[in-house]
């Protein structure tokens, strides 16, 4: 089984490709800390934007590392929560349409 991860209920934008057996062939991570720096702590609405723009560059290049196509997935999973509303339904919305559109299941 291969499965993607995503990860979008803070301030870092990530994917991951994991296998049944625990293993990890890629986790590809964005940090979004000089966003917010000027704020002095996380900002939800910056931080849902950044997600937006930045998410399909995550998980094209989590799948790029692990050398894994989408039609190879077995399933998607996404973070829902807890985590700040706007990010959470970025990573949530993502996985979904991924999985609606290879008609695997969506954890």
């Amino acid at each position: 089984m291969i499965v993607l991860g995503i990860e979008t209920s803070c301030d870092e934008t990530a994917a991951a490709v994991v296998t049944g057996d625990r293993r990890i062939l890629s986790n590809e991570v964005l940090s979004q800390i000089e966003d917010h720096r000027p704020f002095g702590g996380v900002v939800p609405e910056v931080a849902a934007r950044a997600h937006l723009e930045l998410i399909d560059g995550v998980v094209e290049r989590a799948l790029q590392q692990s050398g894994v196509s989408l039609n190879d997935l077995d399933a998607v999973a996404a973070t829902g929560g807890p985590g700040l509303i706007g990010g959470v339904l970025v990573g949530v919305m993502t996985a979904k349409a991924i999985a609606m559109v290879k008609d695997i299941p969506f954890i």
